[in-house]
């Protein structure tokens, strides 16, 4: 297992690197830079000269290839780079923003773990019954419900009409946390409702459950001991994904909520074409699949005999 760890830990080199460089392409490809988007959102009305002087000033005249060393060289050292924008340190920035975003992926996982699993698990038992259908019309119907839609909704309810919650921001507690969470929760939850009762009935048709029944060990036995422990294969893989997608930033609910995270971050860093600030967001997805990944090939190792035994062997 160490031997593996080391493996796939080395193999990140290549794939950060990689994916770096085609961001840092792309981003050199588009129209104008962070000195046009700078002074534009300034008033306009600066001379070429001025932003001449400015692009010299952030290294933005260089050719490609010397810019992306240069970056790449600071990183190496631990130094990411000064935000065009800002003017303030890169990594001190993204640090500062990751809190807000971890807060955020903690309470909408937890929360989607409450509906999804019980849930599932319901709608497989309860086959074709009542409330098997009213589980799937519930989680159809908030499967194709739109992020956007879902917080507008969640805001003209529950804050404009009620005045349960804060529209935006983060600054008043708990209170703050609960649309945003809500918004991702329903989303996951839809969707995880029904891949958990699908792996469910699939397990419940399986020899080993008509042995157990046959030998007339407990349904809720075989159900709790047997089925679920076999199906957590398929749920820890969907919720590595989503724990992976969530700490990079969910962008439109974290901009239509103000949550002050990660994902907004890159948003501004993307309008205002700041690329330092873009660069340690890419850095950090990469990063979190990586580890995201391999931290579910792990678990795999204990949940699984089978895939202990191999790679044991």
């Amino acid at each position: 297992m160490r031997k593996y760890i080391g493996k796939r830990l080395l193999q990140l080199i290549p794939i950060i690197l990689g994916i770096t460089l085609l961001s840092f392409a792309l981003m050199q490809s588009a129209v104008g830079d962070a000195v046009d988007a700078l002074y534009d959102n300034a008033g306009g009305g600066v001379s070429e000269e001025v932003k001449a002087e400015k692009r010299a000033e952030l290294g933005l005249d260089q050719p490609f290839i010397v810019q992306y060393t240069t970056w790449l060289g600071g990183v190496a050292t631990g130094d990411m780079g000064t935000s065009y924008i800002s003017g303030k340190p890169v990594f001190e920035t993204f640090i500062s923003k990751l809190p807000a975003t971890i807060y955020l992926t903690l309470t909408s996982i937890l929360l989607t773990i409450m509906i999804s699993i019980p849930f599932g698990i319901l709608a497989a038992v309860k086959q074709n019954g009542i409330w098997d259908y009213i589980i799937r019309v519930m989680s159809f119907m908030g499967n194709s419900l739109p992020g956007f839609f879902v917080s507008l909704l969640l805001i003209y309810v529950f804050a404009l009409n009620l005045k349960l919650f804060p529209v935006m921001g983060n600054s008043e507690g708990w209170k703050s946390i609960v649309l945003p969470t809500l918004t991702l929760a329903i989303a996951m939850a839809a969707k995880y409702t029904r891949q958990v009762r699908a792996t469910i009935l699939e397990e419940l048709n399986k020899d080993y459950v008509m042995g157990a029944k046959a030998r007339g060990v407990k349904e809720s036995s075989i159900l709790y001991a047997s089925v679920l422990k076999s199906s957590m294969l398929a749920i820890v893989t969907l919720l590595a994904l989503s724990i992976g997608s969530l700490l990079g930033g969910t962008a439109i609910v974290e901009s239509i909520f103000m949550w002050d995270g990660v994902g907004k971050l890159a948003v501004d860093a993307i309008m205002m074409r700041d690329y330092p600030m873009i660069q340690a967001y890419v850095i950090w997805m990469a990063l979190i699949y990586v580890m995201v990944n391999l931290i579910t090939d792990i678990l795999y190792h204990y949940l699984d005999p089978r895939i202990r035994l191999e790679q044991e062997g």
